[in-house]
């Protein structure tokens, strides 16, 4: 397992926090976030890492958005 870095479109709140809204995948797709089901402070099991795991659901499927260090991932196969 590894990870794909991508670059994420960020939302801001007032309180500091941080809302994703779309992925750049490395081929220049660009994915948008449906919407954030849930943020919590979690290591990537698969790929290794820590940081704070987003559940995002991406056209329909549900999948897991990394940010460690202001770098921003998911989890390959590769």
């Amino acid at each position: 397992m590894g990870k794909e870095f991508v670059d994420v479109l960020i939302q801001y709140t007032t309180e500091g926090g941080k809302v994703p809204l779309g992925i750049q995948w490395q081929d220049g797709r660009m994915s948008s976030i449906d919407r954030v089901i849930d943020v919590r402070k979690n290591a990537s099991l698969r790929a290794g890492g820590k940081g704070v795991r987003y559940t995002c659901r991406v056209k329909g499927k549900q999948m897991h958005l990394y940010t460690e260090d202001d770098l921003w991932y998911v989890e390959t196969t590769q």
